[in-house]
């Protein structure tokens, strides 16, 4: 009986690893042996990764000056609506200031009558306050984001970022949309609002100059 012919100790000599040559076309290794259909192919997807990567990176940066535009607003239209509320507060403060000033000259003019000195005058109406009007409420809608925003292809990290840039830009796009529901609601709040300040200021005037005959009547008569 023959013996066998082998490795000492009947170990098994590796394989030689072999590396299989590849091309570089643009920064995108191939197989060398790829056709060239294929590497044409493979090298466009690339070229569409990348394009499609720089379109949600612009897209994000484009929300967040966005994001800042609408913050700067929102504190300028408060600051706004503070500055008209005292407004309006100053005005209300006259007109119950004008209130008391024709109670007392209502008390004048009746000491008047009795005493015989001063004609009766008419009286002057009383005009109200505007009462301030109901806000308008405005419910705030949820945007979350959907899911499901790129279809993958190479699977590879750039697709990654692709998709979470993507998700980003849907949840800061629901922001900015409630931010400007925001807008709009503060705007046609202050517009009622000068609405209001434009009759009392009216008011007022009126009343003052009505308070001003009255008094010189009294003076005169």
């Amino acid at each position: 009986m023959s013996a066998r012919r082998g490795a000492p100790g009947g170990q098994r000599h590796p394989r030689p690893y072999v590396v299989e040559p590849t091309v570089d076309i643009n920064g995108l290794v191939l197989p060398a042996d790829m056709s060239d259909e294929l590497k044409g192919l493979n090298v466009g997807i690339d070229e569409k990764t990348i394009e499609s990567l720089e379109s949600t990176r612009r897209m994000l940066a484009l929300c967040e000056e966005s994001k800042e535009a609408g913050i700067k607003t929102l504190v300028m239209l408060d600051d706004q609506g503070e500055q008209l509320e005292r407004c309006e507060g100053a005005l209300d403060t006259i007109n119950q200031d004008m209130k008391e000033a024709e109670d007392h000259l209502k008390g004048m003019e009746k000491c008047c009558e009795e005493f015989g000195v001063c004609k009766s005058m008419e009286k002057d109406d009383d005009g109200g306050v505007i009462s301030d009007q109901p806000r308008i409420t405005v419910g705030d809608p949820t945007m979350g984001p959907q899911g499901g925003y790129i279809t993958k292809i190479t699977n590879d990290a750039r697709e990654d970022e692709m998709d979470e840039n993507i998700q980003q830009v849907s949840t800061m796009v629901g922001n900015l949309r409630n931010m400007a529901i925001d807008m709009s609601t503060e705007v046609s709040n202050q517009n009622r609002q000068l609405d209001r300040i434009h009759d009392k200021a009216q008011s007022n005037e009126v009343r003052v100059e009505s308070a001003n005959k009255r008094a010189k009547n009294l003076i005169t008569k």
